[in-house]
């Protein structure tokens, strides 16, 4: 009775939607069967109801069929309803965007374990709620299976001889945010936490890994199969618990025995080598959390045809198998740590910690992606970290100001504007399953970037100190046992954080998150100014674009860096409402011929030609927000002896890199020096110096008739890398430097875009790169080539140019140019090698691949896709398939060609690997095959048609699918109804708020962008048949759903067989289900009238 009282307090922290509190959960899965890929389990929640005569529990389940449901020992009557299989009812004619999203958006609600809904709805039999006040504990025991599942759990079975075992077959679960429900059945929300007893029965040959200590091991008498027990005491939400069973080799990790890594047969080496610095990690966030990783245990298991690179669980992460690497590879080992280390922050805030509602989660992504910079920032160094940060914030501010903003912590209710924060969106940010995918990737970057401005503002110190008091709650918290109510420790709010800070620190941050949290959108600047001699002072013109989509007015400090001189001077300036102009004094005077040195910003003394800057000012470059403390955009002008200066001399990479950007648009040969100076600067940033190289590139074209000397880059890569004797032979391959390794790479892709005055590559430049392919050796190298092959193929690709076409001209490989022949050849020679010797990650075969489309669209060889369809299919190495789709869908969009597209369409519905499907329609938004602009005979009602069914009922099993489907239909045909298709017949639509019959108004021509009222009279609702009624207020029901109504109420009666009391619950009982989620029925609190619709035969509806 003890727990029960203590339940009962109002936790002022966190109240459930639910009417009790789940406590503990046994997942017991008896039989995986690879052949038939099913699973068959059963589940017991225990539960503690939180009010008297608890007579509904609501749970989460998709795609399992339920066999039978026992609340303690006792047959229990169950409905079992899933509005997200099927959104708008396959008889609606709508077909606009604005219509789906609200429906799905509404679908997703009816079900939200957040809201206390859920797919299964189980009826408590009346003698366990008869007892007065007798609060008892509930034991729901369900059992459930899986047959052949679309979504939640992979089966991978390689289609070749051998048991499951030799044949590397093995099944792990997946999913986007709270998908654990396409499993088991369970309370799918991030903010319901109970201890977890889990047990797997699998072959002999197999092993089971999931979260929590391995208790024991239990063979059965036969020794065929064998249970693994697994015990998870720290309090977990469902949505973190995941399973991985396959023939396993397991390598206990050397430097930490409590970890331990799982790989597929004959990857062990690889794995050994992988996971060689994973300790180092784990030390690095330990020391600064001055925490101790939270779980008893972690496991790391590599599958393939994994979901994403990364999965984060309790104690365990699942990786794709394409991360593993031998010591010879390069390139992949910093991505792989980089990987590593993502999933261990997401160890600590994610997982340990879990968030108490969807508007809370960018506070754990948030923290977990600053984190991981810190260790990027100590692994990888300033330079590498702060490169990062800039390529974060351009990706963020180039979407923003596309898309119109990425909101952080989105509040709804209350009056219009809140419940659509987000207008400027085509779908809705209420949930995460229904976020576009690009959407959820920038929402994470904003995150963390703004866990950096909190930074600024209140000192890393303090910052570390609420991450270890939020992880001292927690870990308290967890140990308590007996005291679920203390369990709400566990999860953090917006709010919680924000108290935890100023209670740290004693700083108010308010106006910082208002801006940047509270409500979407960036800063764009614009930067001028003047010198005034008489006065000696800067004449600083900053101006604001705050009208434009995705931007915001800014008012506040900025800090802008002016290099005298005398020196480096800081100024925080004021933008104030209207302030544009801001005057800056100066410390230097102008000198002239006079020598000294010149200080720097890091205390560096160095002497400069100041020949080149203006004589009567003592500027050489100014830098606005130089720290990145604002998202924002920035275009400031300043003259081209001032840019080269700053990539010269500063020395912060971020500056270096903005003046290469800068100097594209200055092509004189003192932007030349400057690049090439930087070029041979061994101690300069080598991403800078390869931003260099393409700079150059750009330079040396825009400097055509005037250039003098070899080509650009050519005589700089022969003096570091080829014979000194023979200076077309490049020396043997050593890449001991890796700066060296990473110029010696690009250079020749730079190269590759230098141009003539007949806009074709220079002779010589392709010769040149044709002699790296002929003389590369690599015979003495302790490290790999592949890539640096792969770059010298992406060479070849650059250097293509448009083939002069003659009339009537057959293309044939026999009247091809000299030189693409000789192209040609080396590319097909690759491609026959990496069939008998293929590369690692085939990068190789990829880069060919790209050059042959790239052929096809110069008009040197026909425009064919048969080639890349063959390297597409199932079975080839994923980055291969990936680059071959490309080139199809680029085929499909310059072609035009419906047979190819339907073969996409076809693969998405069909294809093994969920990755492969998700990237086709990515890569289809990305590169379209028309889009709503234009007309095109591609689209058409069949096409329509076909893609209104994938999002509508065709990818219910996988949330990511669905939105991507969603973008591909936003970017085709936008938000109304598609013009393609023919007119709808006028239907009469029933006003229930006025009481009488309009024609069916659904016809309206496309609105901007910019109107918030997206969804209301623009078209005439039909009430999805998934029994809730449309989230719309204007209550229209069109006359194709509803055959016969009493006009007379303005209340549609509900129809025959079906009562409008919402406690008369329909549903089979457990005898005979019906397939998973058809029984279609929910309740809908928000609406004062019922309307239902009965899908099933009468004899199947039995009332309880």
């Amino acid at each position: 009775m003890h727990e029960i009282k203590m339940n009962r307090k109002k936790d002022k922290g966190f109240e459930s939607p639910r009417p009790f509190k789940l406590t503990h959960q046994v997942v017991c899965i008896n039989n995986i069967n690879f052949q038939r890929k099913s699973v068959i389990g059963f589940v017991e929640l225990t539960i503690f109801p939180t009010v008297v005569n608890l007579n509904r529990i609501k749970l989460n389940s998709k795609q399992c069929r339920i066999y039978r449901v026992r609340v303690n020992d006792l047959e229990a009557p169950f409905i079992y309803n899933d509005p997200t299989l099927e959104v708008c009812h396959h008889e609606s004619k709508q077909r606009n965007l604005n219509y789906f999203s609200s429906a799905y958006t509404a679908a997703v609600s009816a079900v939200d374990p957040d809201a206390g809904h859920g797919e299964l709805v189980i009826k408590v039999p009346s003698e366990l709620w008869k007892q007065g006040d007798e609060m008892n504990v509930l034991k729901v025991y369900i059992e459930f299976s899986l047959d052949q599942p679309k979504g939640g759990l992979h089966f991978v079975v390689p289609d070749v001889e051998g048991s499951m075992a030799e044949r590397g077959a093995h099944v792990f679960s997946f999913g986007y945010q709270n998908s654990t429900r396409f499993w088991f059945p369970c309370v799918d929300s991030y903010s319901e936490l109970c201890t977890w007893k889990l047990e797997f029965t699998v072959d002999a040959s197999m092993v089971a890994v999931s979260c929590g200590d391995l208790v024991e091991t239990v063979y059965t008498h036969d020794m065929r199969k064998k249970t693994f027990h697994y015990v998870l005491p720290i309090p977990t939400a469902a949505s973190n618990i995941s399973l991985s069973v396959g023939p396993f080799e397991i390598l206990v990790d050397p430097y930490m025995h409590e970890v331990t890594h799982f790989c597929l047969p004959q990857l062990l080496p690889l794995l050994k080598h992988s996971m060689s610095y994973l300790h180092e990690i784990f030390e690095f966030y330990e020391e600064i959390l001055t925490c101790r990783y939270p779980y008893s245990c972690f496991k790391t298991v590599f599958v393939d045809e994994a979901y994403v690179q990364v999965s984060s669980y309790a104690s365990m992460s699942i990786f794709s198998t394409n991360l593993l690497h031998s010591a010879m590879i390069i390139d992949q080992t910093p991505l792989t740590r980089q990987c590593l280390a993502q999933a261990l922050a997401q160890q600590f805030f994610g997982c340990f910690i879990s968030r108490m509602s969807w508007a809370d989660e960018w506070v754990l992504k948030g923290i977990s992606g600053y984190i991981y910079g810190l260790y990027l920032k100590k692994t990888f160094g300033v330079n590498q970290y702060r490169h990062w940060i800039k390529e974060e914030l351009d990706k963020m501010v180039e979407y923003e100001l596309k898309m119109g903003g990425v909101l952080l912590h989105p509040t709804f209710g209350g009056g219009k504007d809140k419940d659509n924060p987000t207008p400027h969106l085509h779908f809705s940010i209420k949930h995460p399953h229904t976020l576009s995918w690009k959407y959820y990737k920038m929402f994470q970057c904003k995150a963390h970037l703004v866990m950096r401005l909190i930074e600024n503002r209140i000192s890393m110190e303090f910052m570390l100190q609420v991450f270890n008091k939020l992880l001292s709650l927690a870990s308290t918290a967890s140990s308590q046992k007996y005291q679920s109510h203390m369990w709400s420790q566990m999860l953090v709010s917006t709010h919680s954080f924000l108290k935890s800070i100023s209670n740290v620190s004693g700083k108010d941050i308010g106006p910082l998150i208002k801006q940047w949290v509270d409500q979407s959108a960036v800063v764009k600047f614009f930067g001028s100014f003047a010198f005034n001699r008489k006065r000696n002072v800067l004449e600083l013109e900053i101006r604001q674009d705050y009208t434009s989509s995705g931007t915001q007015k800014y008012v506040g400090p900025i800090k802008v860096t002016v290099q005298e001189l005398d020196g480096s001077f800081n100024h925080t300036l004021q933008i104030e409402e209207n302030s544009l102009k801001h005057d800056i004094p100066c410390h230097s005077k102008s000198r002239r011929n006079k020598k000294k040195k010149i200080p720097l910003m890091n205390g560096e003394e160095v002497d400069m030609d100041l020949s080149a800057m203006d004589a009567d000012s003592p500027l050489l470059w100014i830098r606005i927000d130089p720290d990145m403390s604002i998202l924002r955009k920035v275009e400031f002008e300043q003259a081209d002896f001032m840019w080269q200066y700053q990539l010269r001399y500063e020395r912060d990479v971020v500056a270096q890199e903005e003046s290469i950007l800068a100097l594209e648009k200055f092509p004189t040969p003192a932007s030349r020096l400057a690049l090439t100076d930087i070029l041979e600067q061994d101690q300069c940033f080598y991403k800078v110096r390869q931003g260099a190289c393409f700079c150059l590139a750009k330079i040396a074209n825009s400097m055509m008739s005037t250039w003098t000397g070899p080509p650009a880059m050519k005589s700089l890569f022969t003096r570091m890398f080829c014979c000194k004797s023979c200076p077309n032979i490049v020396k043997t391959n050593t890449f001991i430097s890796f700066q060296s390794y990473f110029l010696q790479k690009t250079m020749p892709v730079a190269m590759a875009q230098l141009r003539d005055i007949q806009n074709l590559c220079p002779k010589d430049v392709l010769n040149f790169i044709l002699d790296l392919i002929k003389y590369n050796d690599n015979r003495k190298n302790k490290f790999s080539d592949n890539y640096y092959r792969a770059e010298l193929i992406d060479a070849l690709t650059n250097s293509l140019t448009p083939a002069i076409s003659i009339s009537n001209e057959v293309r044939t490989v026999d009247n091809l140019n000299g030189d693409v022949r000789l192209i040609l050849e080396e590319i097909t020679r690759s491609l026959n090698m990496e069939k008998l010797l293929p590369s690692y990650r085939n990068t190789i075969t990829v880069s060919c691949l790209r050059a042959i489309r790239m052929l096809q669209k110069n008009g040197h060889i026909p425009s064919d896709p048969s080639l890349f369809k063959s390297y597409a299919e199932y079975g080839h190495f994923v980055d291969v398939r990936v680059a071959a789709l490309e080139a199809v869908v680029d085929y499909t969009r310059v072609d035009r060609s419906s047979v190819e597209l339907q073969w996409l369409l076809n693969m998405v519905q069909n294809d093994p690997a969920h990755y492969i499907r998700h990237k086709i329609l990515s890569m289809l938004g990305k590169n379209p095959p028309f889009t709503k602009a234009a007309e095109s005979p591609l689209c058409n009602e069949a096409l329509v048609d076909q893609l209104w069914k994938l999002m509508n009922s065709g990818t219910s099993h996988d949330w990511r699918l669905r939105c991507d489907a969603v973008n591909l239909y936003y970017t085709l045909f936008g938000l109304t109804r598609p013009s393609c298709l023919p007119l709808p017949e006028l239907g009469l639509v029933l006003n229930l708020k006025e009481k009488k019959a309009v024609l069916n108004p659904t016809i309206k021509p496309e609105q901007g962008p910019d109107t918030t009222e997206m969804t209301g009279n623009t078209m005439g609702v039909h009430i999805p048949v998934m029994g809730f009624t449309s989230s719309l207020d204007e209550g229209l029901i069109t006359m194709e759903t509803v055959s016969s109504v009493s006009m007379s109420s303005g209340v549609a009666p509900p129809p025959q067989g079906l009562k409008r009391k919402l406690d008369s619950v329909v549903g089979p009982l457990g005898s005979s289900p019906p397939e998973p989620g058809q029984v279609l029925q929910e309740e809908d609190t928000s609406k004062k009238f019922k309307i239902r619709f009965n899908t099933m035969e009468e004899d199947q509806i039995r009332w309880l």
